[in-house]
């Protein structure tokens, strides 16, 4: 027998009103503290760390920046230095020391205009080879850069001469099974899904979802690819089943009607790639379980595989503002523990139960 109480449920710990935009927020792993990235009226950015102490969050560091700070990652760093890889406003990468945040410890003119999306690989034991970070922009261009060479990206992928630059929303590194393979997937405000391959300098594949996309995240970096899930303006969210490219018909994918509005984020739970929350332009929040089907690939009429989608289910729904949540991090150490922001100037620590059961 199902009841309500058998289903995960999404609970409020500790909701925190600030004096800023927050566009941004990130748990800092191994430590219970999380970093705020943002920006305040008088149009600089900032950058606030609290630590959760006593069912309270705590206040324990604030940096003021020339520029309003967009997005971040901790994925190219290792779990002894834990730098933060930041994108900002005026078109600049910068890493972080985040116990003496005045200076980066690098800094890059990435892009001309605004860094709307960042994504590192190959620090905190995840993915093999080196670590890199990718940046995505306005300007058209989605950049690889390596924090140990200075200045130049070590890939750049831009729209060739004469073709219209579409503004770069969303980046995500995928494919890092061994230290040769890598991938970057790029989402733009015209609906185009590109995946990048970084071993052969080349676009594997392409497609469009009809709508501005707004987050693309593979289910694990680390792996051969598995699931890509692709989040859009007017409430859609599609998954694309990684594992069988065909020809023609590239990836099997579903399309789910996920919110009434803009589906901002979508992030995959670390201890378990099957179920992701997905955030909404109305202030909720959607937790998802993705169902394989029995076979994942079978044979065309002339004999080719391809592949076959599975279904989503919807575990848990719930309305935390009415405001977009413009952002969502899952603790990589405690399952089920999370943090979001949205722009009714709030960060909330939440947390889902019964995910070891669903």
């Amino acid at each position: 027998m199902s009841s309500p109480l058998t289903k995960p449920q999404i609970i409020t710990v500790i909701q925190k009103s600030l004096n800023h935009t927050v566009f941004d927020s990130k748990w800092i792993p191994c430590s219970a503290k999380f970093v705020c990235l943002g920006n305040f009226a008088r149009g600089t950015g900032v950058m606030q760390i609290y630590e959760m102490q006593h069912g309270e969050a705590q206040l324990i560091k604030e940096v003021e920046k020339p520029k309003p700070i967009k997005c971040g990652t901790f994925g190219a760093t290792s779990l002894q230095q834990r730098h933060i890889a930041t994108g900002d406003f005026g078109g600049y990468l910068n890493i972080w020391n985040l116990e003496i945040p005045h200076l980066p410890v690098y800094t890059a003119k990435a892009h001309k205009e605004i860094v709307n999306s960042i994504d590192g690989v190959g620090g905190l034991g995840i993915g093999e080879g080196a670590p890199e970070i990718v940046t995505g922009s306005r300007d058209g261009t989605v950049k690889v850069w390596d924090p140990r060479q200075k200045d130049s990206p070590v890939a750049n992928m831009e729209p060739m001469e004469g073709e219209t630059k579409r503004d770069c929303w969303t980046v995500a590194f995928g494919h890092a099974f061994n230290d040769q393979d890598r991938c970057v997937c790029a989402g733009y405000d015209n609906g185009d899904v590109k995946l990048f391959d970084l071993r052969n300098m080349c676009v594997r594949w392409e497609t469009n979802i009809k709508n501005g996309v707004c987050c693309v995240e593979f289910d694990r970096k680390d792996i051969n690819m598995n699931k890509l899930l692709a989040t859009s303006l007017e409430g859609k969210f599609h998954v694309f089943d990684m594992r069988t490219q065909h020809a023609t018909k590239g990836f099997a994918s579903i399309c789910e009607k996920a919110h009434k509005s803009t589906v901002w984020q979508a992030r995959h739970l670390p201890q378990n790639r099957d179920i992701f929350m997905t955030t909404g332009g109305a202030g909720n929040l959607h937790l998802w379980k993705y169902e394989y089907p029995a076979q994942r690939s079978k044979k065309d009429s002339n004999g080719v595989d391809v592949g076959v989608a599975g279904s989503v289910n919807l575990l848990q729904n719930v309305t935390l503002s009415t405001q977009p949540i413009a952002s969502l991090d899952w603790s990589p150490d405690k399952q089920g523990l999370c943090v979001c922001s949205g722009f009714d100037q709030s960060v909330r620590v939440l947390i889902v139960t019964k995910l070891n059961i669903v």
